[in-house]
């Protein structure tokens, strides 16, 4: 079981995410709507991993993610992109995400990520 801390500015999103992870018994340790909330949600947490969406308001994903990664190069973050935009993922990845979920969410792609980053 993992502590999860949920980053996307859709609340349908973020409720979409938490019951698929619910579900499967992992605790939903916070919720974040931008990446700045998350950036001091993940410092204030600490939560085993972090799905960030990329596109957001304030701090985008791409920048959480970097941000994150200078005050825990160990932080294993997942991001979320809707269809089309592979290239931010690619730089998501190269930013230090270790994986990527697309919108809509598939339950068991969900599962699947989750499982390889705590491994």
């Amino acid at each position: 079981m993992a502590r999860i801390l949920i980053v996307d500015d859709a609340k349908f999103m973020r409720m979409t995410l938490a019951n698929i992870l619910k579900k499967a018994n992992h605790e939903v340790a916070g919720e974040a709507e931008n990446g700045k909330e998350a950036v001091d949600l993940y410092i204030e947490l600490k939560p085993d991993i972090v799905t960030l969406d990329i596109t957001m308001p304030v701090m985008s994903g791409l920048e959480a993610v970097r941000e994150i990664k200078r005050h825990d190069p160990h932080a294993k973050i997942i991001m979320c992109s809707a269809m089309g935009q592979q290239k931010m993922v690619v730089e998501a990845i190269e930013a230090g995400a270790l994986d990527f979920i697309v919108k809509p969410f598939d339950e068991s792609r969900v599962m699947e990520a989750i499982q390889r980053v705590l491994q």
